[in-house]
């Protein structure tokens, strides 16, 4: 697994861990400030920049990804093909396109933006609370993934009919239809009218 800012152990000049930053926003998405990850995400939750990635493959399947059990926030459940967090002062389509390749090991051979949304989705089992300002990605991907295990407990590739099956036989990530509904726009120019998103 490659050394990035997000997988290499930070230790400050006292030998502590360093806390990783989120950007604070506004409701415009202007940056207002930086908070750690953790307290970010604590009830009411503080509105913070967040991106979400959605790739396909030549079929015009979604790459879906299952979290890893280990994960402090929805573990376990189904998602989109990538999200996280950018960096304060990274810009989201570079955070997008490291986080992929740093939780899965493929890098896009597409990524386009596909507009924002804002909202504010609590995770009943850990009661934290995902309020965000969601920069959307779509793509395409041509390489097999080859998933972090502290990252990704499996993958898949669906269609549209195969999501809504899956999706009511499984659990997903609480902001999972919310990112997928915004972003279906540009998914359906990016997939064609044949692909039924």
């Amino acid at each position: 697994m490659p050394i990035t800012p997000a997988t290499a152990t930070h230790s400050s000049s006292n030998g502590t861990a360093d806390a990783i930053l989120l950007e604070l926003v506004d409701e415009n998405g202007v940056t207002i400030g930086t908070a750690e990850k953790l307290s970010a995400h604590q009830p009411p939750g503080q509105l913070h920049r967040a991106f979400s990635v959605f790739l396909f493959d030549e079929r015009g399947r979604l790459l879906i990804q299952q979290r890893a059990l280990g994960k402090y926030h929805s573990p376990g459940v189904w998602s989109n093909t990538c999200c996280g967090h950018p960096y304060p002062g990274e810009a989201p389509f570079a955070a997008a396109a490291r986080r992929t390749y740093e939780e899965l090991g493929v890098s896009p051979s597409l990524l386009a933006e596909a507009g924002t949304v804002r909202y504010n989705h609590p995770d009943p089992a850990s009661g934290l609370v995902e309020q965000e300002y969601n920069h959307l990605f779509v793509g395409l991907v041509q390489a097999e993934p080859r998933p972090d295990p502290e990252e990704v407990a499996g993958t898949a590739l669906v269609s549209s009919a195969e999501l809504s099956e899956r999706h009511g036989r499984d659990t997903f990530s609480a902001w999972f239809m919310t990112v997928l509904d915004a972003a279906r726009p540009a998914v359906r120019e990016l997939t064609g009218p044949s692909a039924g998103w």
